[in-house]
């Protein structure tokens, strides 16, 4: 009979909470370069949040000649007029800068679908205004804070303020993590971006809550064991659970980021990157917070010890 072998030996003792001085240096690190990444460069906003308009096509004959619609369409003034290759090499996407009024954006695009004739196929054509735009980024910022604040909430009722102070700083390490690859890399900033930044916000609160559940049961088991100890050990008793989840998930959005095209390229990017270091913000972040952060023993003790009858001492 075939029997089933543990990734993680029951008995790791890992000193997690012995580490944090060289983790929170990293992390500390990995949030100034996130920041100077978007003071520097800042973010590469797509047509969702800039405004303008979005023309895929494909060439039916041959290999898209790039400098050659380059040409051609920056002769038609209508602006900046960003060309790329997009995927196979008869692909290419036009980016139009915004025009101004509705009017003149549906002109813009039929001057380009003048200059290119029937020579090409348009697999897709999106156009975002000034004023749609603008709301996006207002409505996205919203959905970000009100996520962060319902989590802090959420938290701080089901455990203590401690922890939820813990949670929400490793989901803003994450977060400012990601808009830094975002920047750094130069990666198209749309919503789909957005939706994969509120993803990994919830995927790391996850596995956040899961290392949480198991301190809070151990904080009612082991009354004497030091605090650092006691967090290591949690930690220590969720680390199968959280590297096969993590590597699961890591393997099925990484078939997705090969073979899924390139309209979700960038949300697999974030999505890969937001998975490994959601794992490492819940064990390196996380957890050693609350031993900083003062998390008290007699509340974890709370809820299961009972009061002692009249001139009897309380058990321990």
């Amino acid at each position: 009979m075939f029997r089933g072998f543990s990734f993680v030996p029951p008995d790791t003792k890992v000193d997690f909470v012995g580490m944090r001085g060289i983790s929170f240096f990293v992390s500390a690190l990995m949030m100034v370069l996130s920041l100077v990444a978007l003071q520097t460069y800042g973010l590469n906003y797509g047509i969702d949040f800039e405004g303008g308009t979005l023309i895929e096509i494909s060439t039916k004959s041959q290999e898209a000649d790039l400098a050659e619609l380059r040409s051609s369409l920056n002769a038609l003034d209508i602006g900046e007029v960003q060309i790329q290759r997009f995927g196979a090499p008869n692909d290419v996407l036009i980016r139009i800068q915004e025009q101004g009024t509705e009017k003149a954006q549906a002109a813009s695009v039929e001057k380009v679908k003048g200059v290119l004739g029937d020579t090409v196929d348009y697999r897709r054509v999106e156009t975002v205004g000034p004023t749609v735009s603008s709301e996006l980024i207002y409505m996205g910022t919203i959905a970000v804070v009100v996520a962060m604040l319902a989590i802090l909430v959420y938290v701080w009722l089901r455990f203590e303020w401690q922890f939820a102070v813990a949670a929400i700083a490793a989901l803003t390490h994450d977060v400012v993590g990601a808009i830094g690859l975002f920047c750094i890399l130069q990666l198209e900033f749309n919503l789909a971006a957005l939706a994969a930044i509120l993803t990994i916000i919830g995927y790391s609160l996850n596995d956040t809550v899961v290392v949480f559940d198991r301190i809070r049961e151990n904080l009612r088991k082991y009354r004497k064991l030091p605090m650092a100890d006691l967090i290591d050990l949690a930690i220590n008793e969720t680390l199968s659970r959280t590297l096969l989840t993590h590597f699961t998930t890591f393997l099925a959005v990484l078939a997705l980021y090969l073979w899924g095209g390139k309209v979700i390229e960038n949300f697999n990017i974030a999505m890969l990157f937001g998975i490994i270091v959601g794992a490492y913000s819940s064990i390196f972040v996380a957890a050693p917070l609350l031993l900083i952060l003062g998390m008290r023993r007699d509340w974890g003790a709370s809820s299961t010890t009972k009061r002692p009858k009249s001139g009897m001492p309380a058990s321990v």
